[in-house]
């Protein structure tokens, strides 16, 4: 008689093929595909919590303030503070290229699982100057140094953002703590951070130094998380350039151990990533991954570019749609965002030096 052997891969993945994913892409003509996000993009945020938020929130009026303003050299760093919620001083940084003039392009550079301070430059120690320099994490440095405005703000659950027992514990961030909670009142840890990426560019179109009509998002694993979904759900964001985490739900978030925080319930009855991503086009897409990537498998990767390309092949402008495979592992590759960036900005210029 056979031993019964409960198998828990086999178990979650035949769990993963099985359910029915309502809004798999499955248009011909661009109206298809339109009626396909129109109906996809609500759900979406019901699902991420947003249209929670939006109901709860209705009634908030933004409020910034900025702390701190430094010199250096060819461009300005400010700290801010923008109440995003009543209660909910979320810090960000404010990078601004000197020597340039007009309206100009913004970019929002949202950070990983790491000081929500490296995406600005500022290194607290020569761990963190190591990894900025190997892993090219400085991006609103780069993106400032293209000449852009940047933001780089902090995380949900990172920084001064963090509940006072998970920083008395010495944890890294409050990402769990953030997500049981958000539970309760039908919240998700990224429908949050999408959140303050809306209300930044809220605050950003009030200055009269931004161009509204060119906004991209770019950042690493969980980064590159927030300008996945916030580009999907966000339309004014114009280019989504998401680094190390586009990829397959159930080939990573749903096969290799990730923080609480990537979790959405019931997102793959809703969508593949692709699909998610799908509601990006027609607008410019790069997702950049690392070959040697071990919890973002190149293989998975490759299959969702392969299904993504559909999308906008059916919008009718597949050149817009682009995968940039670095020759190394989990960190950002600047190669692949900067080009892809000036592009579908319109901006041919060389990055200053």
């Amino acid at each position: 008689m056979q031993k019964a052997m409960y198998d828990s891969d086999a178990h979650f993945q035949g769990l993963y093929a099985s359910v029915p994913r309502q809004f798999a892409f499955d248009a011909t003509t661009p109206a298809e595909l339109k009626s396909w996000q129109n109906r996809f993009r609500p759900r979406l945020r019901e699902a991420l919590g947003l249209a929670n938020m939006e109901r709860d929130l209705a009634k908030h009026r933004l409020k910034a303030e900025r702390s701190e303003q430094t010199d250096l050299g060819d461009y300005v760093r400010e700290k801010w503070h923008l109440w995003t919620e009543p209660d909910v001083p979320l810090p960000f940084w404010l990078l601004l290229p000197k020597g340039r003039s007009g309206r100009l392009p913004l970019v929002l550079t949202p950070h990983g699982h790491n000081d929500p301070e490296i995406y600005a430059g500022i290194a607290k120690n020569e761990a963190e100057k190591k990894s900025i320099a190997e892993g090219q994490r400085d991006i609103a440095v780069q993106a400032v140094r293209e000449g852009y405005i940047a933001i780089a703000p902090t995380a949900r659950g990172f920084g001064e953002t963090m509940t006072k027992p998970d920083i008395e514990q010495g944890k890294g961030c409050s990402c769990r703590t953030e997500l049981v909670h958000g539970l309760l009142v039908g919240r998700t840890p990224i429908g949050e951070r999408v959140w303050d990426i809306s209300r930044l560019i809220d605050w950003a179109l009030e200055r009269d130094d931004v161009d509204g009509s060119r906004i991209a998002i770019t950042g690493n694993s969980g980064g590159g998380t927030t300008s996945l979904f916030a580009a999907a759900c966000e339309t004014r964001i114009t280019v989504a350039v998401p680094s190390c985490y586009f990829c397959t739900f159930a080939g990573s978030i749903g096969t290799i151990f990730h923080c609480d925080c990537n979790y959405v319930p019931g997102i793959m009855r809703l969508g593949e990533m692709h699909d998610v991503a799908g509601l990006i086009a027609p607008r410019p897409f790069c997702a950049i991954a690392g070959k040697d990537d071990t919890i973002f498998p190149i293989k998975h990767v490759r299959d969702a570019f392969r299904r993504l390309r559909q999308v906008y092949q059916v919008a009718g402008v597949p050149e817009r749609c682009k995968l940039y495979v670095g020759d190394g592992g989990h960190r950002y590759y600047s190669a692949g965002a900067w080009p892809f960036i000036r592009k579908w900005f319109g901006v041919p210029n060389a990055p200053r030096s």
